[in-house]
């Protein structure tokens, strides 16, 4: 059952989020990082993008928690049908968003994949992320940043206040653990997944294959 759902966009976060909300209890926390070699993940959001009616309690049998794409283009139904989890909106500098995605996960879309399941996935998520969220103009940054404001304007304006905590993960343990009811760990804030670590990543999975 969900009982935390992170509606912020890819590159807000998304990944210390998960890690945080893991060490705090709300384990597993679903990530884009799920989908990466696991078939059975691909194959069941890819069944989600295309419309494919799907029980979400199914979609996400298992995990407590959800950040990141896939899950934050479908926050709408998610708060509807898990009514009672809190949600997180993850938030940054529009630019800086911005300059970070087109740096990483939107480069990785020109990338050479090999046929099988890195493929499927980024055709989906391409469907999903790029067409859908950004109407295919993602490269026009005034059009995407004014997507990525438009997303955070409503989210903030549909999800009831009491229910909504707006973070930054600069904002460490302490406004996280508060809104969650959970005491603040003795240890750093999680922090991962920046843009050398991305990259880091993806040429290590070229490589692999």
């Amino acid at each position: 059952m969900i009982e935390v759902i992170g509606a912020g966009f890819g590159r807000t976060g998304t990944l210390s989020l998960k890690l945080a909300l893991e060490r705090l209890g709300f384990a597993p926390c679903h990530h884009m990082t799920e989908l990466v070699d696991n078939a059975e993940q691909t194959d069941l959001w890819a069944r989600v993008a295309t419309g494919e009616p799907l029980d979400w309690d199914e979609v996400y049998r298992g995990y407590r928690a959800t950040t990141d794409w896939p899950g934050a283009h479908y926050w709408r139904r998610l708060i509807e049908h898990f009514p009672q989890a809190k949600v997180i909106l993850t938030v940054r500098d529009p630019q800086k968003w911005y300059e970070s995605v087109r740096g990483s996960i939107y480069r990785v879309r020109s990338l050479p994949m090999p046929d099988g399941l890195d493929a499927k996935r980024r055709n989906f998520i391409d469907e999903m992320i790029w067409q859908r969220e950004f109407g295919g103009r993602f490269e026009d940054a005034d059009h995407a940043i004014a997507v990525f404001n438009e997303h955070n304007e409503a989210v903030r304006r549909e999800v009831p206040a009491e229910r909504l905590l707006e973070f930054q993960v600069g904002d460490g343990w302490e406004p996280l653990c508060g809104f969650l009811g959970v005491p603040v760990p003795d240890e750093p804030f999680p922090r991962s997944n920046d843009r050398q670590e991305f990259a880091d990543r993806v040429a290590q999975r070229m490589r692999a294959h």
